[in-house]
């Protein structure tokens, strides 16, 4: 299991742009959007997402932000028999809301109302095989059908498809983990 960890992350995190630049939230704002936040949906073509998507429960995030500006995760996700933790740190990139790690991520907040929901877009570039995530999260466990309807229609135009897509159940198992 452990070597399919850092694929796992990537695979909570990681979108790749097909085509186009992904819009990021217009203005912004680092302290609305830090805080606890839960993995409601994510689609994705990487190959070990795809082998564990729907064995998957929903993760749990913290997301902080370091006095430069840079991104803090604290990541913590259900596995059959324990919470597996993870911290990322994304670098601030020249816009407000698009991250960088290792030059080979990229980060994107493309959508959120701070209170509710945000949609995230990562790129993962390597040499073997770039994958793309997008990812639904919810300040709460519960997600309305709208919600996720307009998620899933974001789902062409990064490049993915509707098979890829795992609405995450509801899972309380790393709540203390990531406190």
């Amino acid at each position: 299991m452990r070597p399919a960890l850092p694929c796992l992350a990537l695979a909570l995190l990681c979108v790749l742009c097909a085509a186009a630049e992904v819009p990021v939230q217009p203005g912004f704002d680092t302290q609305k959007f830090a805080g606890k936040w839960h993995f409601a949906a994510t689609v994705s073509n990487c190959s070990m997402y795809l082998k564990m998507k729907d064995g998957m429960k929903s993760p749990i995030a913290t997301i902080s932000f370091t006095p430069e500006g840079n991104l803090a995760m604290k990541l913590a996700w259900p596995l059959p028999d324990r919470c597996q933790r993870l911290e990322l740190l994304f670098q601030r990139s020249g816009q407000a809301g698009h991250y960088v790690a290792q030059e080979k991520r990229e980060l994107r907040v493309m959508e959120t109302d701070y209170s509710h929901y945000a949609i995230v877009h990562e790129t993962q570039h390597s040499e073997q095989q770039p994958s793309t995530m997008l990812q639904l999260l919810t300040r709460e466990q519960d997600v309305s059908p709208q919600l996720l309807q307009k998620f899933e229609e974001l789902i062409p135009a990064v490049g993915l498809t509707k098979a890829m897509l795992a609405v995450l159940p509801k899972s309380d198992q790393c709540t203390a983990a990531i406190s």
